[in-house]
């Protein structure tokens, strides 16, 4: 997963456009690309990778990052021991 973010919804936009064209020129064509419309958030599926493009007040709301964190958080830690 990539999480990546855009100064404006244009730029957000063109972030994502590059990638699907990079992909597409990889002989990666995206299986899905959602929220072009809006482009607060794109997500680009490419199947083995994920891709998101976001303005930085979605980034920090959503926080994907902590969402999928694999490591665990220390309230969890100290009441399994």
């Amino acid at each position: 997963m990539v999480v990546a973010s855009g100064t404006s919804n244009r730029h957000v936009r063109a972030l994502a456009e590059a990638v699907s064209d990079e992909a597409k020129a990889a002989g990666h064509r995206p299986l899905g690309i959602e929220g072009e419309n809006g482009s607060d958030w794109v997500l680009l599926d490419l199947g083995d990778a994920l891709v998101h493009v976001m303005l930085p007040r979605v980034r920090e709301f959503y926080n994907l990052e902590k969402l999928w964190s694999l490591s665990p958080s220390r309230s969890r830690a100290a009441t399994d021991n």
